[in-house]
């Protein structure tokens, strides 16, 4: 089947693309550096991971018992890397991929955007509560008139945004069309219904609702965020992941970020990195923003406490979160900085979330990061997500000899990514 900019995310062929995705769009480099590598050793654990028990949630084997290597066959892994307390535990990759080749992480890419923006607010470089226009005056005729930056981190802003991917009207979907991706002709792309680049797009958004108010989960909010980032620093998004993040966190290669058709960066979805480095930026956050120094020390490279806020979620955050539709699929979760945190079997869990089966696991109690790449047949396959969130939770707990914990009532939420052309439900999981 011949692969296009129009048909990437569609299976059969993404198994494929999500591997190549980098030489079918357009897109940025983002350096490692020159610096040293982090290194994963292996870890003396000899646990046989694909045996634990990880029981079904849902679908077909709805309550029955499996195994994470039975979850993991069955929800189209293409790649999985387990660590515990930094040292690699598992590693395996399908037939097309490889250790040193880059995958696509769909929104993923928003958490370390996101981890961007933690950096230039410890720096001084862009301040949290200042109003976006004073960053990006081309908005100052938007619905995001009057948002702050923190309103884009915990994505609260009162933006008219739907992301459900069944219906081609949706604003996701138009996003998607105002890429420019497939139109080779520029007067083509002029010419069609919606405006040409990403950021002319935004600028259409209206209001809705109050700023500071609501959750909902909106890619265009970490679009925003990414242009804010960009004009408070003056580089582009590329250079910033390569300089605050990629090359300070010891990652062994290289990394793509893909642009539309005007050369904005796609800061919601965009990245492209290998399984190992997103364990690296996995174990980063586990281990609250630092990493190993040369002298037997630590580094700091994201702020502590932007990841301590993040965990330690507060009665505001809890409540928006839980009135929101995101509440039906993580009962007890919380969205903070660009994060999702979940109460898992083991404690609570930070995660990072893409569509078509993308994951960052990060469970502080068990001291494990686990990373899923897939090429799920649809954007959103609930059963899968559940599943494999069971899975993870399940290879921590066995790892650290560790006892479930009852669930605290806290209340729900989750969600998915960047979709340009699903034809699936809607956004919520």
């Amino acid at each position: 089947m011949p692969v296009t900019p129009e048909n990437w995310e569609e299976p059969p062929v993404n198994r494929w693309t999500f591997w190549h995705t980098a030489e079918i769009l357009p897109a940025y480099r983002i350096s490692c550096g020159r610096g040293p590598t982090r290194p994963l050793p292996d870890s003396p654990s000899s646990a046989d991971l694909l045996s634990i028990g990880a029981p079904r949630s849902g679908g077909t084997q709805s309550g029955t018992e499996s195994t994470v290597g039975g979850v993991l066959a069955d929800t189209f892994t293409d790649a999985y890397v387990v660590l515990q307390d930094g040292k690699l535990v598992a590693e395996w990759y399908g037939p097309l991929g490889a250790p040193d080749r880059t995958h696509t992480l769909m929104s993923i890419s928003k958490s370390i955007v996101g981890c961007v923006a933690a950096v230039l607010i410890d720096r001084g470089q862009l301040e949290a509560d200042a109003e976006i226009t004073g960053y990006v005056p081309e908005l100052a005729a938007s619905g995001y008139a009057g948002a702050t930056v923190r309103n884009l981190l915990d994505m609260r802003t009162g933006v008219r945004f739907t992301e459900a991917y069944a219906d081609p009207q949706s604003d996701i979907d138009r996003l998607g069309r105002c890429l420019g991706w497939g139109h080779e002709d520029r007067e083509d792309q002029e010419n069609q219904d919606e405006p040409a680049g990403l950021y002319r797009f935004l600028a259409t958004l209206p209001a809705e609702a109050p700023h500071g108010g609501r959750f909902l989960y909106r890619s265009a909010e970490s679009d925003v965020l990414g242009w804010v980032c960009e004009r408070a620093t003056g580089q582009p998004m590329a250079a910033l992941v390569s300089e605050l993040l990629w090359a300070p966190m010891g990652a062994e290669h290289d990394a793509d970020l893909l642009h539309d058709c005007r050369g904005t960066a796609v800061h919601d979805g965009g990245l492209c990195a290998t399984a190992r480095d997103i364990a690296r930026f996995g174990q980063l956050l586990l281990d609250g923003g630092t990493v190993p120094g040369r002298d037997g020390g630590s580094r700091r490279v994201v702020p502590p406490r932007w990841l301590r806020q993040g965990w330690a979620v507060d009665a505001d955050v809890r409540t928006a979160f839980a009135a929101s539709p995101a509440e039906i699929s993580f009962p007890g979760g919380w969205y903070r900085n660009h994060f999702w945190f979940r109460p898992g079997s083991y404690g609570d869990v930070l995660l990072g979330l893409g569509i078509y089966g993308q994951m960052l696991h990060v469970s502080r109690r068990t001291g494990t990061v686990c990373v899923k790449f897939s090429s799920w047949p649809r954007p959103q396959e609930p059963a899968f997500m559940e599943d494999t969130l069971r899975a993870f939770d399940a290879i921590g707990g066995a790892l650290a000899g560790r006892e479930p914990v009852g669930r605290r009532p806290r209340l729900a939420g989750v969600v998915s990514g960047l979709s340009r052309h699903g034809n699936t439900a809607p956004s919520v999981l």
